[in-house]
Formats: structure tokens, C-alpha cells, sequence
């Protein structure tokens, strides 16, 4: 099994839920850590069993950003093995960035251990590719507009212009105004959409819809967190077989 360096700080993307979906190296780093700060609600619970005895597992969702870089500075200086635990993967959403500056001051390096995004996860739970020949080929990851906000040019009427997939991150709860810069943007009233509830994990649940239909369905079932708005015709019945395994094309890209 490997060593892991004390000296730095482990940023683990957990995967989306299911506790199988964590990274072989993301476990064995669980099972060596001596401190894990997890994202609290957010992380699978059933992840925290592959802790060593008395390993020291912290809820960050009662910790503030100073608390989280004193107890990784402390771990770290008591020669222990320190890992942070963020959802998914960590480089989408991760707040990786403000915890590597604060680190960064303390002289404290860190790590990162990638992830299965729940984007990927919500895509498996539906059976979908994101990139269907000659209907898709380009995948857009975003979110509206809240509290943390978005650059004038990546708002959600500008990215459906594109009318290609989109994973729509963070704004569950304002569907009824996704819907609506959708439309706004582009997308026809028609283009399906799903909804994934935490994807992987064993309560997961699955909205089809169109953009006309989805925001009273998902009002409906009273989901307004933890859930990936994916919108596109992707989801829908037009498909082509690709050219990879066709008889005439070249082994060399298989």
C-alpha cells in the first residue's frame, strides 16, 4: 500500500454517492488518515466505515473556513495523515482553490485525488451518453446564478444557444427560472430533460420531462437540493451509430 507524504494535506473526491464509486487511492487514503474533514450532509456516511479505528472524522458543514485550515495546520504539524473529503469530484465545485491559498500561507502543501462527478453518475443512473453521433457532440457544465455568481457571458440564455447537452449543477431549486432562460436562450420547448436526485445513492430518483412539463413535476415531487438538471436531445430517441466499429473504419483508433 502506498505512503502517503504527512507533510501535505489530501484533497478526496468521494465519487457521487455510492460508497463503491470512491477512487481505489481515494480508500486507501481513508483507511490510512488519521484526520478526515468531510462535506458534511453531502458525503455518503457509509464512506466514514473505511476510517481506521480512531481515525478523527469532522463535519465541515459546522466548521467555517478558518476552523478547517487550524485543524489541517494542527494535524499536519502533529505528523498526521490529513484528508479532506469534498463530493464528486474536485474539480467542479470543489472550493479547493480558497483552501490551497489559505494552506499555501501556512506553508502547508496539498494533493489532489480525482473523483467520479455526479454529472458522470447521473448520466449512468439514466443509461446516456452525453455525446450521441451527429445529435451531440459537445457537453456544457454550468450553473445559475445564486449566491455565488456567474460571468455575464456564461449565463444560461447565452449557453443554450448552443442547444447541445447541458448538466445543469446547483439550481434544482430555481427550475422554474432555468426553464425560462432556456427557452429564452434557444432550446424548443420540447427538448427532454431529466432530473437526478442524488445520483448513486440508494434514494436516487429519476424526473423525465420536456422543458415545457419538468418544472411542475419536479415541484410536484418537492425536489429542490442535491439534484443535476441535465437538458438536451441527448436524452431523446434520435441516434446514429458511430463510425468506430464500423467494418470500413481503421483499427488504429479503436
Amino acid at each position: 500500500m502506498e505512503n502517503f507524504d504527512q507533510s501535505k494535506v489530501y484533497f478526496v473526491g468521494a465519487g457521487p454517492g455510492d460508497p463503491e464509486l470512491i477512487t481505489l487511492k481515494g480508500y486507501n487514503l481513508l483507511k490510512q488518515a488519521d484526520i478526515v474533514i468531510y462535506a458534511g450532509s453531502l458525503i455518503n456516511p457509509e464512506l466514514l466505515n473505511y476510517c481506521k479505528p480512531g481515525a478523527e472524522c469532522l463535519d465541515s458543514a459546522y466548521m467555517h473556513l478558518e476552523q478547517i485550515i487550524d485543524t489541517m495546520s494542527e494535524g499536519i504539524k502533529a505528523g498526521k495523515l490529513v484528508v479532506r473529503l469534498q463530493t464528486g469530484d474536485l474539480s467542479l465545485y470543489g472550493s479547493i482553490r480558497e483552501q490551497g491559498e489559505e494552506l499555501g500561507k501556512l506553508g502547508i502543501g496539498f494533493r489532489s485525488v480525482a473523483g467520479v462527478s455526479s454529472f458522470l453518475g447521473a448520466a449512468s443512473e439514466l443509461g446516456v451518453e452525453y455525446t450521441v453521433p451527429e445529435v451531440s457532440q459537445s457537453l456544457i457544465i454550468t450553473r445559475m446564478a445564486g449566491r455565488t455568481p456567474t460571468p455575464e457571458l456564461e449565463c444560461l440564455e447565452s449557453f443554450a444557444q448552443h442547444q447541445t447537452s447541458m448538466a445543469i449543477f446547483l439550481s434544482v431549486k430555481g427550475i422554474g427560472e432555468v426553464v425560462d432562460k432556456l427557452i429564452t436562450g434557444g432550446y424548443p420547448s420540447d427538448t427532454p430533460v431529466s432530473i437526478v436526485y442524488k445520483a448513486t445513492w440508494k434514494d436516487c430518483q429519476v424526473l423525465k420531462g420536456t422543458l415545457a412539463d419538468i418544472a411542475q413535476k419536479v415541484t410536484e415531487v418537492g425536489i429542490y437540493k442535491t439534484a443535476l438538471i441535465l437538458v438536451g436531445r441527448f436524452l431523446g430517441e434520435e441516434y446514429h451509430y458511430s463510425k468506430l466499429y464500423d467494418a470500413e473504419f481503421c483499427h488504429e483508433y479503436r
